[in-house]
């Protein structure tokens, strides 16, 4: 459907804005006319697009109670698990091995004067855990002078590159040459490579992470000559002492391995990988020993840190301008070492401040006593006790909370409890509902709240004795008392108007104007839905859904259609007065597929043809989701209580709306989607629109659309102990006061994001409590709540902090903290918020919780070194800081997903994942180790897969292997791969099968279909591809991760002179 009117207010985020005093950068491969920036912060204008846009097909379903069914429904299938197979295994998560791991460098031929060394560093130590180590790294380059005194100037060097943003009109409309087409031809300038010369040092001992052990050297390079400042490695500072309460003693010097000299000046170690085990170095080109492999996870020596105790090396030529990027933190080393570590063993909930393992990571989650991380993940597992204390670290206090979040076939749906007509027990002042952490005193009689310490008593049917240790003998009989996550069934006083709703509606709303019959859209629409309707979502046993299904078709009015069971043929009834909505007919709209099969399957033959000759191109947007929610009040109760705003009476009647967007132009998809977005919806956008090309991506976010499991006409509160307060929230729903998320429609993969503050002192000893109740209505009309409970530890010692933060779910807030805040501030203010509270973060580490070291040292914590590549990852998105390509409906569709995406969705959408596909044995069964997502990582002569949640990359590189093409793409040569192909020919060789396999395997794991595109090296659709490798500069002027760094440490030596 085309929504023909005049173009609106471009939205805030697409103003121009000045331009970020940073370093200079001149236009990206020298290309003149090209759209990048001036300075590496690059011009934050989003162009003006021109888009015009047919409007949405889409489904409203509305809860059982007497509300609106949604205007456009799609949903995943019932039950489907978002990660794969996980192992089965009874080890409980323990304490972290405390076996030390040494291992020992190799030669090093001299060089360039070496970056600062990774030095894993000893934090504060407590009785909860070893502390951190901290990944360090060199700022002793690029022109950056240790003394602090200005420092010349930077090689150029932006922040920010273009984000997936674009992903979704890149996959529906390449056959439109003018999209993505201003992208110039070229490659990103290499990064140099930063060479070094290796000494052998005594290993300085740090505490390790959770569950791993390890020495790193404290070795450092010599002075660089006329430099004044702090003592440099070197120059006889001999580091802090070794007495000093906050800092772990260093051991005595180890046994060399054979061969190693033990006297002479050390020198500089190299660079190491982020992800090494401290006291393994990297080889550098051309030094001699043997090759190692990098260990993920483990803190990185960083160039630069200060020699204690040693003799001053000779003097080295001038550093090269850039950082090693092996040197410095993978997130793919991380992954793979968390999925090494903490893969094999389930994850047990049992113990309080827990951080689990890392959303990137298949395990197992058995729950005794706190609600999994599949529903609920926190920026920090340990909360400052104080608020002071919260101010200074600046780290951002959040849960990110998906209720109804689908688990894997190995682990249970919460248990459903039915306390009769008497309901959920409940603390009388807080309302918190009975869970683990409520104690029982007085033999049982009564209860003391764990949220706000009021004494309740127990009704007598609910009474039960406690054992010795105060515990009810019947605890581990009852859900609500052992376990983190449960339901209650629901009273009718928990119902609106104390009436139990209806079982749900869903109604397609079907646009028949000319484009859309055109195109073919409404014929493929309408054959899908003949055999889609067979399933609908339906409670565990039931034979069939009660949710009953509507049809509307529109263009400049709207058509009814009666389908009643008893009738021959569907009737039609037309609503031309728009400006006036009415529903003009009650008993047929609404019925049950199974009971009027023959009759809908005969309008969806009959719609086709109906409006095969209309040459009306306008259509209307409200009036249809006016008439959808109309329908739904009418036929399930009255509603009382005025609303200003349709998206607001939509909530209120439970109509969910799902808009599915088939633009050719401009539409204005920041006005289309508020409806959706406030009534908890989904939007769906295809780009030039080709049957031929988009048919199996529509179709699959179609079946996925309506097949989900929804909970429908939800209102959900966050209940906190004494001492922090939810104060912020973040998602797809409407609030209409302070304390209550309202949500027409909810399903399991949308997210609400909370922010947390303090309002008073928190306890050690006691720690803090979240509970999550969502009270909403199932598919079968069944009112329930679903609780989930999570323990946090509470700390006085900002190591703790550090030391139990989630950078996955920091990111995550972050992200969706700056996409809200350029609706209502200039995106360079918001960018220099991010940038200047991750700074903050780094700088209050270093100055609190580090060990004393040179300034030229970037000292990050073990578990945030991550942060600053995903930060600039976010930086660089479309929404943030868009190339000339991203129109403003693109920036606004990305803005609205990225609300409402949980952690593990944010993490491949900022940080594509890139699978070498021929480098892996093809008889392996397991998904090829992923890369780091730069081209200089790719290989001429291999082929690569890059996912980011929403689309999917092939590279071919142009000397790629004849056979491995012939296998692949049934071709003779490089040269005949069609570029811009979406589909793989069906081969019957063990390659094709592979490549097949895993495209559908990463297609399972992600809420949406991902499009294929094959791009071939050197080809124009290339720099679409290089958009998406983003350790690189990007064309809209973002930084490099090197780059980016450098900046970063910057930025937290200003703030700590």
């Amino acid at each position: 459907m085309n929504v023909n009117q005049s173009a609106p207010p471009v939205p805030p985020f697409g103003q121009p804005q000045p331009v970020y005093q940073g370093y200079h950068q001149s236009s990206y491969g020298g290309q003149p006319g090209s759209t990048a920036p001036t300075t590496p912060y690059g011009a934050y204008n989003g162009p003006v697009p021109g888009y015009q846009q047919t409007s949405p097909p889409g489904v409203s379903r509305a809860p059982p109670s007497s509300e609106a069914p949604p205007a456009s429904t799609a949903q995943a299938p019932c039950g489907q698990a978002s990660y794969g197979q996980f192992g089965q295994g009874d080890v409980q998560n323990g304490p972290s091995s405390t076996v030390q791991m040494q291992r020992f460098p190799g030669s090093q031929p001299f060089g360039s004067v070496p970056l600062a060394p990774v030095v894993s560093q000893p934090t504060v130590l407590q009785p909860y855990g070893p502390p951190p180590t901290s990944a360090q790294v060199t700022a002793q380059l690029a022109g950056m002078q240790i003394s602090g005194a200005v420092a010349p100037a930077l090689p150029p060097v932006g922040l920010g590159y273009g984000s997936p943003a674009s992903l979704a009109s890149a996959s529906g409309s390449f056959p439109n040459p003018g999209l993505y087409g201003s992208y110039p031809q070229g490659q990103a300038p290499p990064l140099s490579q930063a060479q070094g010369h290796l000494g052998a040092q005594p290993p300085q001992r740090s505490a390790p992470p959770q569950a791993s052990t390890f020495t790193s050297p404290a070795s450092g390079g010599p002075r660089m000559p006329s430099m004044t400042g702090p003592f440099l490695p070197g120059q006889g500072f001999g580091g802090p002492s070794l007495s000093q309460p906050n800092h772990v003693s260093s051991p005595p010097p180890q046994a060399l391995p054979p061969g190693t000299q033990m006297t002479g000046p050390p020198g500089p170690p190299p660079p190491m990988h982020s992800s090494q085990q401290p006291g393994y170095q990297l080889q550098q080109n051309g030094s001699f020993g043997p090759a190692r492999g990098p260990q993920p996870n483990y803190g990185s020596p960083y160039p630069g840190a200060p020699t204690f105790g040693s003799q001053p090396g000779p003097p080295q030529p001038l550093p090269p301008k850039r950082l090693d990027p092996d040197a410095i933190p993978s997130p793919i080393q991380v992954i793979e070492d968390d999925r090494n570590n903490r893969g094999s063993e389930p994850f047990v909930t049992g113990v309080r401040g827990q951080v689990p393992p890392l959303v990137t990571t298949n395990f197992l989650v058995k729950d005794q006593g706190n609600a999994s991380p599949r529903y609920i993940r926190c920026t920090s597992y340990n909360i400052p006790c104080t608020s002071d204390m919260a101010k200074q670290a600046q780290v951002p206090l959040a849960a990110v909370i998906k209720p109804l979040a689908r688990l894997p076939p190995e682990e249970a749906s919460p248990y459903v409890v039915d306390h009769g007509e008497s309901g959920p027990l409940r603390c009388n002042r807080c309302k918190a509902y009975m869970c683990p952490f409520m104690q029982f005193i007085e033999g049982g009689r009564r209860f003391q709240c764990c949220f706000c310490s009021c004494i309740n008593d127990v009704p007598p049917q609910y009474f039960q004795h406690l054992d010795h240790t105060g515990k009810r003998v019947d605890a581990y009989d009852r859900p609500e008392l052992s376990l983190g996550s449960y339901e209650f069934l629901a009273t009718v006083d928990y119902c609106k108007n104390n009436k139990f709703p209806s079982p749900p509606a869903f109604i397609f709303m079907i646009d028949v104007s000319y484009n859309a019959i055109r195109s073919g859209l409404v014929r493929l629409l309408c054959e899908e839905l003949k055999s889609l309707l067979d399933f609908l979502p339906r409670e565990g046993g039931t034979e069939e859904s009660a949710i009953r299904v509507g049809f509307v078709t529109y263009n400049k009015v709207l058509h009814f259609y009666n389908v009643k069971s008893s009738l021959a043929q569907p009737q039609m009834m037309v609503v031309s007065d728009v400006a006036d909505m009415f529903v003009p007919l009650l008993d047929g709209f609404l019925v049950n597929v199974s009971e009027s099969r023959a009759v809908i399957t005969s309008l969806l033959d009959q719609i086709p043809e109906m409006f095969a000759d209309t040459r009306e191109t306008e259509t209307v947007f409200a009036p249809v989701i006016q008439a959808g929610m109309e329908a739904l009040k009418t036929l399930f109760q009255p509603q009382t209580g005025a609303y200003q705003t349709l998206a607001k009476e939509c909530v209120a009647q439970g109509c969910c709306v799902d808009l599915f967007l088939f633009p050719n132009q401009y539409v204005d998809v920041a006005t289309l989607s508020v409806v959706p977005q406030l009534t908890g919806g989904s939007v769906y956008k295809y780009a030039c629109f080709q049957v031929e090309n988009d048919q199996e991506r529509f179709l699959s976010d179609l079946r996925r659309d309506v097949q989900k499991v929804v909970g429908f006409d939800a209102v959900m509160r966050v209940r906190t102990s004494t001492g922090i307060r939810a104060v912020d929230f973040f998602g797809a729903f409407y609030m209409s006061n302070t304390t209550d998320v309202e949500l027409a429609g909810l399903d399991g993969d949308k997210t609400v994001t909370v922010e947390f503050k303090h309002d008073d002192r928190l306890n050690e000893e006691s720690g803090a409590l979240l509970q999550c109740a969502l009270l909403y209505t199932s598919c079968a009309g069944q009112r329930r709540l679903r609780i989930h409970n999570l323990a946090l530890n509470c700390c006085t010692q900002l190591a703790d902090l550090y030391r139990n933060c989630e950078t996955d779910t920091l990111i995550n807030y972050m992200a969706k903290f700056a996409y809200r805040g350029v609706l209502n501030s200039p995106v360079k203010t918001v960018r220099d918020t991010l940038i200047t509270q991750c700074a903050q973060i780094l700088a209050c580490y270093r100055k609190n919780c580090a060990s004393p070291s040179s300034a030229g040292q970037l000292i990050l914590p073990e578990c945030m070194k991550l942060l600053p590549v995903y930060l600039n990852c976010v930086l660089k998105s479309d929404v943030l800081q868009p190339g000339a390509e991203v129109t403003t409906d693109d920036r606004a569709y990305v803005r609205q997903l990225v609300t409402s995406m949980d952690v593990a969705e944010t993490n491949v959408f900022f940080y594509p994942r890139l699978l070498p596909l021929t480098k892996s044995p093809i008889e392996s069964a397991t998904e090829p180790p992923a890369v780091r997502a730069s081209e200089e990582r790719l290989s001429n002569g291999d082929i690569y897969l890059l996912e980011n949640g929403l689309n999917l990359f092939l590279w071919v590189g142009a000397s790629v292997q004849q056979g491995v093409v012939q296998s692949l793409f049934n071709v003779s040569s490089f040269s005949q791969i069609t570029s811009g192909l979406s589909v793989l020919p069906v081969l019957d060789n063990p390659l094709s099968k592979k490549v097949r396999g895993l495209i559908d395997s990463l297609r399972a794991q992600r809420s949406r279909y991902m499009k294929l595109i094959v791009v071939k090296q050197e080809d124009k659709l290339e720099m679409l591809f290089k958009h998406f490798l983003v350790e690189d500069k990007s064309l809209s002027g973002g930084a490099s991760y090197v780059d980016f760094l450098c900046h970063m440490h910057k930025e937290i030596r200003q703030l700590l002179s």
